[in-house]
């Protein structure tokens, strides 16, 4: 039995997930996990690395890694994908102007995954959050959709979009309602 079976064995046993949160420098990414775990949000810096939380969440136990997103750092996202079981990209969907970068560092980082996989089972659930709905102007998340080239993704890819506010705390729930239960139904199959 190899390493990697003892740690999916034990991981089962635990209950726990690791999420992979990443996305543009100030598209939400902390506020979403602050957010979600009832703390405060009120004053928020850049993610210079990375942050680890984790998040009893329904019955299960969340390990988010929120990843920071400046230019930077962008080059080592990959270098957290290892046992990852879900990944959030967040978009700040008011921002426009860096729609093109978003949709080329996510298509990026979905290239990057494929090196680090055992098989296409193993790919990571992704969940979209078309963040700061909340602002006027804000693309809906149909229209992040097509910008992002979603559809374009292979079909062994297991993909939720969801518009939602870091700020209000709108969608949220709905967004890791479905990623939780769609990781459940690949991981803990006999749940």
């Amino acid at each position: 039995m190899g390493l990697l079976s003892i740690i999916r064995k034990i991981k089962r046993k635990e209950k726990e997930m690791r999420i992979l949160m990443v996305g543009l420098d100030n598209s939400g990414k902390t506020t979403i996990v602050l957010k979600i775990n009832g703390e405060d949000t009120s004053v928020i810096s850049p993610t210079l690395g990375f942050n680890i939380k984790t998040i009893k969440y329904q019955k299960y136990s969340l390990n988010i890694w929120d990843v920071g997103g400046q230019k930077t750092i962008r080059s080592y996202w990959r270098n957290y994908f290892e046992q990852t079981d879900g990944l959030i990209w967040v978009v700040d969907s008011s921002d426009v102007r860096r729609l093109d970068d978003c949709r080329a560092e996510l298509h990026n980082l979905l290239k990057e995954e494929v090196h680090h996989l055992v098989s296409n089972a193993d790919r990571a659930s992704l969940l979209v959050f078309a963040n700061k709905q909340d602002i006027q102007g804000a693309l809906k998340p149909a229209e992040i959709a097509k910008v992002l080239d979603l559809a374009a993704m292979e079909k062994s890819r297991h993909w939720q979009i969801v518009g939602c506010s870091a700020f209000t705390g709108d969608g949220l729930l709905q967004g890791f309602d479905w990623l939780v239960q769609d990781i459940a139904s690949r991981i803990y199959v006999l749940d």
